[in-house]
């Protein structure tokens, strides 16, 4: 299938993992990547990478994991496999299974939406979860699935992989509410409504306009959408607020029994973006006693460079487009004049600017740091985490893929936070609110998902 250009040693055993001193994890560390800390804060954050339990709550499995050079056990060119995972110290990730909206869906893409193009991205969850599946039955040593918080805490201790099984977008779902069920009986233990474009349950922070979307179409939630939420309490599955509309978030916050969590975002403040959380919304989610789980996400941790601005603005007057009225507009095609455009400009379009946008200095960990630190000030350490978004445009310098976290450790020590601080942003209030949300469901529910794990 054609994809925009944006969507784009052997594994170390546990015995021998297990006989790694902290220093010579260290040395090995070093010798892939040395991002410039002082050597006391880099041989602190290896050690401290070696003790705690670290959680990345936002990866995406290609539809080609698995194939040549994305082997789960081979260090392949992608930004995560079980390997780089060993080496970053890596405890475990939500590995998300969902479905690209409909316009990119199929060869020669982009489309108008199609009843066919729902049963695609159906299949695309299918073979994403096929693909998690397979990872825990070719490697059982090594990785395993985390359906509770004490199966993660356990294959932690064992030092495997555990896996945690995410959703994103309710598209594929059609209206269907017992879809969810079905999936969490699959092991899926958080749910998010929204990707790029509304959907039947949610609008989206960017709704696209080629999908004849507008802002707020849904005014927040539909009907099923706000079914949804309570549904996803009863069967203890967290609910993810990324990429929803600001009215859709508030609904959630209102009829949510339970702790929200954010799953990849990062703060309005860092850049000003309706994919961006405002400080009202990052509010509520620490109202309900929720997680932001702060993003390494270029460009939503810092504005694009003048150049990347003129750039696009010389490709939107090729196209007849005004110069660029916000940030939002410089990041996906937005315009609403759009909706007029035939599938072949629209791709043309898109095409042009997503190769401009990759030609954009990334954010540093400096960035980020900056963002993990306003959004500790606006709602405290106890409400914050680290998302990566692998493999789905994430990644900033510093840390490119998996194996490179302890260099987000090393940042967090060189700005001042204790390891007990650290420990709670690398996974300890993501925890805690999964313990939360799992002691909220209803018994009979939980049971049956213990019944239907694969």
């Amino acid at each position: 299938m054609t994809k925009p250009r944006w969507k784009k040693a052997l594994f170390i055993g546990l015995p021998l993992a297990l006989a790694i001193s902290a220093g010579a994890g260290f040395l090995a560390w070093d010798y892939w990547n040395n991002p410039g800390y002082p050597v006391k804060v880099m041989k602190q954050a290896t050690e401290l990478q070696d003790r705690l339990l670290s959680f990345d709550s936002h990866i995406t499995v290609p539809l080609s994991f698995g194939s040549h050079d994305h082997e789960a056990d081979k260090d392949g060119s992608g930004q995560f496999d079980l390997v780089k995972a060993n080496r970053g110290r890596l405890s475990g990730a939500a590995l998300t299974v969902f479905g690209w909206p409909e316009m990119w869906n199929g060869p020669n893409a982009p489309h108008r939406p199609t009843e066919g193009f729902v049963e695609e991205a159906r299949n695309q969850q299918e073979v994403r979860y096929k693909i998690i599946s397979g990872i825990v039955r070719d490697f059982p040593n090594q990785a395993g699935i985390a359906y509770t918080p004490d199966d993660f805490r356990r294959l932690h201790g064992e030092g495997k992989f555990a896996i945690f099984i995410s959703m994103l977008n309710a598209y594929p779902l059609g209206d269907d509410l017992s879809k969810l069920d079905l999936w969490a009986g699959r092991g899926m233990r958080m749910f998010g409504f929204s990707y790029i474009g509304n959907n039947s349950w949610a609008d989206s922070s960017r709704p696209l306009p080629f999908f004849n979307d507008s802002p707020d179409a849904l005014d927040g939630l539909s009907d099923i959408g706000k079914q949804a939420v309570q549904r996803l309490n009863d069967l203890g599955v967290i609910i993810d607020v990324s990429q929803m509309s600001t009215k859709a978030l508030e609904q959630v916050a209102e009829l949510s029994r339970t702790p929200l969590v954010a799953s990849h975002s990062a703060p309005r403040a860092a850049v000003d973006i309706p994919r961006n959380l405002s400080d009202k919304e990052l509010q509520l989610i620490k109202n309900s006693g929720g997680v932001v789980q702060v993003v390494a996400f270029s460009q939503y941790l810092k504005p694009l460079t003048q150049g990347t601005q003129d750039k696009l603005n010389a490709l939107r007057a090729r196209f007849d487009l005004p110069p660029l009225p916000n940030l939002a507009m410089a990041l996906m095609p937005g315009d609403p004049i759009i909706t007029a455009w035939s599938e072949q400009k629209l791709g043309q379009y898109a095409s042009g600017l997503y190769a401009i946008l990759e030609e954009e200095p990334k954010a540093t960990l400096k960035d980020f740091g900056d963002a993990i630190d306003y959004t500790v000030r606006k709602i405290g350490i106890d409400h914050v985490g680290i998302a990566s978004d692998f493999n789905d445009g994430g990644g900033i310098k510093g840390w490119e893929n998996v194996g490179e976290i302890r260099n987000v450790t090393a940042e967090l020590l060189q700005r001042g936070y204790s390891e007990a601080d650290i420990a709670k942003l690398w996974g300890g209030n993501f925890m805690r609110v999964w313990d939360q949300v799992q002691n909220a469901a209803k018994p009979a529910l939980a049971s049956r998902q213990e019944v239907a794990r694969p």
